[in-house]
């Protein structure tokens, strides 16, 4: 069995996803072992090596995390794929704040949650929506738009919050909706979407 170990800790985001990326497109491993010392760090690389076909088990060893993904055959490893199911037209929503225009923070934040309340008009076309910066403070406990992004994600438009922005903020355990991702994964939905809509 081919098997990778991986050094991460100390890295800032995406350079741990990045890492295990390069080792998986050199020598596509059937078992990689990837430690890193953030919980950002540990949910993305999680969550990559899941995408990549890989079974993965998280053991804490003191302040570190131990990542293994395990698989049995050996399959491309693909980003961020999106469903065969997408719509040819694929709108993403870069959301960088927790409010909308300036001059009233009142107002801003009333107007982001009209916004977002009114997404679901786009219909299928709406695809995915990112949020980072001040704009992860929406996707926690008791935001007043948590119920709007919970109903969406539920509707099959994929949220992504990035990880360290929530670490930034201390809001990584009160994260409430959507998949903590990495800078990796923002370029690369920026990609694969047709049109981007920015709010920054």
């Amino acid at each position: 069995m081919k098997e990778e170990q991986l050094d991460c800790r100390g890295l800032a985001c995406p350079a741990p996803v990045l890492k295990v990326k390069d080792i998986l497109d050199r020598s596509s491993p059937q078992r990689v072992t990837v430690v890193v010392d953030n919980a950002a760090a540990k949910e993305n690389v999680s969550r990559f090596l899941s995408r990549a076909g890989y079974q993965v088990q998280v053991q804490e060893d003191g302040s570190d995390y131990v990542v293994v993904g395990a698989r049995e055959a050996q399959e491309f490893c693909e980003v961020l794929v999106p469903s065969k199911e997408a719509e040819a037209s694929r709108i993403l929503v870069l959301v960088g704040t927790a409010r909308l225009g300036s001059g009233d923070d009142g107002l801003g934040a009333k107007l982001m949650e009209n916004f977002l309340s009114t997404l679901k008009e786009m219909g299928p076309a709406l695809w995915r929506l990112v949020f980072l910066n001040g704009g992860v403070h929406l996707t926690v406990q008791d935001s007043p738009v948590l119920p709007t992004l919970q109903a969406l994600e539920k509707d099959k438009v994929s949220i992504l919050v990035c990880g360290t922005c929530l670490n930034h903020f201390g809001l990584m355990e009160k994260k409430a909706v959507g998949e903590t991702t990495n800078m990796l994964d923002i370029v690369t939905s920026m990609q694969l979407a047709d049109r981007v809509i920015s709010l920054t």
